[in-house]
């Protein structure tokens, strides 16, 4: 079971992949949420967590900074992280791909985007 975090500068969002991932029948534990990458950091120190689910144009630090700050240290270097944002430009898309992203999802999404999308960690 894998506690997962999501980052995103919108509640209402952090709601529906909350609910996006309870539907999706696979096995998660606990579901934690962040406001933005500097929120996310603290919620990593305190956590053990498996998966992140972060959107990418946030206040205080982006989801490509937190990204690029995640895999540059040992503790998080392997752990997955999936964008899901409404940045579909190709130039960020390939710019989270080379910071070590392990999947894009675009916003809009629906469940069986993020269960496929997820279906290989778990």
């Amino acid at each position: 079971m894998l506690d997962i975090l999501i980052v995103d500068d919108s509640a209402a969002i952090r709601k529906i992949l909350q609910r996006v991932l309870r539907q999706a029948e696979i096995p998660i534990g606990s579901i934690y949420e962040a406001g933005d990458g500097k929120e996310a950091l603290e919620t990593l120190q305190q956590r053990q967590i498996g998966l992140v689910l972060s959107d990418i144009n946030m206040p205080n630090m982006n989801g490509l900074e937190l990204l690029s700050h995640l895999k540059a240290n040992d503790p998080w270097k392997n752990l997955p992280v999936v964008m899901v944002s409404t940045e579909g430009s190709q130039a960020k898309v390939l710019e989270a791909v080379q910071l070590g992203a392990a999947g894009y999802v675009r916003k809009p999404f629906n469940a069986e985007q993020i269960k496929e999308k997820l279906a290989q960690f778990f």
